[in-house]
């Protein structure tokens, strides 16, 4: 997916989302999930442009901080709209897998095609930054369960970073 693309997507979600930008599921959330994300597809060969797409799109429609168990299915439907726009660059069913990941995230399933198990994985490895740590038997694809990306994934969570590569990729100031 190209950076001109994702930063204009970057642009229309946090310009529409009802919560905090830097709240516990907000921009830095959605960059360490992007970041987990790319780096679970390296191991795995999945669909990167898929993985990216769930990073933005899988809590944008969020409407509470706390128990919101719509919101991934708000996130997919909200995404449909951008593909049903021809803005997300997707087959129809690269979609239909976007769809699931984003619809399906918050249900603990471990079943699934690879690349929505590994969206899933990728927002998995980001709970520490609310205090819990991911379950291994939890997680999805061996990438993630590997104890260096989990290590990695922890720290950066713990500390909620906004990494630097993101910054530069969405346009943050």
């Amino acid at each position: 997916m190209s950076g001109n693309l994702t930063t204009r997507l970057f642009q229309a979600l946090q310009q529409q989302y009802a919560l905090p930008l830097h709240g516990i599921h907000g921009i830095s959330h959605w960059a360490r999930v992007y970041e987990n994300g790319c780096r679970i597809a390296e191991k795995t060969r999945v669909n990167l442009k898929i993985v990216q797409l769930f990073a933005l799109f899988h809590d944008s429609k969020r409407q509470n901080e706390g128990a919101d168990p719509e919101h991934g299915i708000r996130g997919a439907k909200y995404a449909a709209t951008f593909h049903q726009a021809a803005l997300l660059d997707l087959s129809d069913q690269e979609f239909d897998l976007l769809y699931r990941a984003c619809a399906d995230h918050t249900d603990g399933l471990i079943e699934a095609d690879i690349t929505v198990q590994a969206c899933w994985d990728a927002d998995r490895l980001d709970l520490y930054r609310v205090g819990i740590l991911p379950d291994p038997a939890l997680l999805c694809t061996n990438a993630a369960k590997s104890p260096e990306l989990r290590e990695w994934a922890n720290t950066r969570a713990a500390l909620r970073m906004l990494p630097d590569s993101m910054r530069t990729l969405w346009s943050i100031a």
